[in-house]
C-alpha cells in the first residue's frame, strides 16, 4: 500500500527507484541549505553525516554502486583552483547517486576573461543546477556565491578558511578505526597557519569532544592558537606524546608571502613524521594527510606508505562516502 502511494505520489516511478525514494525520504533530517564549514553544525548532525556516510562505504564495495537517487538532478563542481581528490570525489559521488555531474574548467571559463563570481553565479543560476560544488582561493567567496544562487552550496575550500567535507571524512576515517571521536588526542601538525582543513577539523574535533593538539614552527602557528580552545607546542615529541591521532598537513607554499621557512631540509628535521618522532605517540597511532603529500618534507616516505599505521588512502575512500551523504541529505533538505 505505501509502495503503490509513492509510486503515484512520485508520478509512476519503478519499484527500485521509487524505493530509493522511500529511503531517502526517511533519512534524518539535514537541516542547512548550504555547507559552507562545519562552524554551525552541531554534534548530531555531524553524526548524522557520518552515520549516512558509514552506508555508503559499504555500498561502494559493491559491483553495481549506482543507485538513482539524484536522478534527474545537476551538480556543478566549481572549481577555481586545481585538485585531484576533491573535484573526482565530487564527481563520483554525485554519478553514483544518478545525478548529470558537470566539472567546470576555470581555466577556460569566462572568469578568465574577466568576468566577476557574481556573474559567474548569476549565469550558472539561470541554469538551475541544483547544487554546486566549488573551490576558490579566496577566504569568503564560496559564502558570497551561495547569496547570490538559489541552489544548494558545498564548500570544496575557500582559501584559508574551511574544507567542511574533508574534516567530514577524516572524521569518518578515524572513527572506523578507533570506534568513536570523543576522548581521543589529534595532533594536527605542521603548516596551521594558512590551513583551511587545520580550521575544520580545529572545529569538527572539539564538537565531538575530541582533544586537540596543535603543532607547528611559530611561523606557521596563528597568533593566537587559544582562542581555538585547544593545545599547542613548537616540538614535535613533546606534542606527539601519547597521540591517538597524528595528522600532518601540506606545506600551502602558494599561500605564503615571505620567508617562513629557512629550507624544506631544515623543516622537515624539526617538523617532518619520521620514525623517531612517531615513537613519542601510542603505539597503535594512526598517521594521516589530507594530500597531496610532499614526501620528505612533511612525513617520511617509510611513514606514508606504512600499512599499519598509515589511513591516507583511507581518506581518499572515505571522502567520496562523505559527499554521497553529504548530497543526499542536502536532497532530502
Amino acid at each position: 500500500m505505501k509502495m503503490n502511494f509513492l509510486k503515484k505520489w512520485l508520478g509512476g516511478l519503478s519499484d527500485a527507484h521509487a524505493a530509493e525514494q522511500m529511503e531517502l525520504l526517511a533519512a534524518p533530517r539535514f537541516t542547512h541549505k548550504h555547507l559552507l564549514g562545519i562552524e554551525g553544525l552541531a554534534a548530531e548532525e555531524i553524526s548524522t553525516i557520518l552515520n549516512i556516510a558509514d552506508t555508503y562505504v559499504e555500498r561502494n564495495l559493491r559491483s553495481d554502486k549506482k543507485h538513482s537517487i539524484l536522478k534527474g538532478r545537476t551538480l556543478i563542481n566549481l572549481f577555481f583552483e586545481n585538485s585531484t581528490r576533491t573535484r573526482t570525489s565530487f564527481e563520483l559521488a554525485g554519478k553514483r547517486l544518478g545525478a548529470d555531474v558537470i566539472n567546470m574548467s576555470v581555466a577556460t571559463s569566462s572568469v578568465k576573461k574577466g568576468e566577476t563570481l557574481i556573474d559567474t553565479a548569476m549565469t550558472l543560476n539561470a541554469m538551475h543546477p541544483d547544487f554546486i560544488s566549488v573551490r576558490h582561493p579566496e577566504s569568503g567567496a564560496v559564502q558570497l556565491l551561495a547569496q547570490k544562487v538559489k541552489c544548494s552550496v558545498i564548500n570544496a575550500g575557500d582559501g584559508s578558511h574551511e574544507h567542511p567535507t574533508q574534516a567530514l571524512l577524516d572524521a569518518l576515517t578515524i572513527r572506523r578505526r578507533k570506534g568513536k571521536l570523543s576522548g581521543l588526542k589529534v595532533a594536527i601538525c605542521g603548516d596551521i597557519l594558512h590551513s583551511r582543513v587545520a580550521r575544520s577539523n580545529i572545529l569538527l574535533l572539539k564538537t565531538m569532544g575530541a582533544r586537540v593538539m596543535l603543532i607547528a614552527p611559530p611561523t606557521l602557528m596563528p597568533s593566537h592558537p587559544e582562542v581555538f580552545g585547544v593545545e599547542y607546542c613548537h616540538n614535535m615529541k613533546q606534542g606527539l606524546q601519547d597521540a591517538d591521532i597524528i595528522m600532518m598537513l601540506r606545506l600551502q607554499s602558494e599561500r605564503m608571502q615571505g620567508n617562513f621557512l629557512p629550507s624544506l631540509r631544515e623543516y622537515f628535521h624539526f617538523y617532518g613524521l619520521d620514525r623517531e618522532k612517531l615513537a613519542a605517540a601510542k603505539d597503535d597511532a594512526l598517521v594521516m594527510h589530507p594530500g597531496p603529500m610532499n614526501r620528505g618534507v612533511e612525513i617520511d616516505t617509510e611513514i606514508a606508505d606504512d600499512i599499519h599505521r598509515s589511513v591516507i588512502l583511507d581518506q581518499v575512500e572515505m571522502g567520496v562516502a562523505v559527499r554521497q551523504a553529504v548530497l543526499e541529505l542536502m536532497a532530502k533538505g
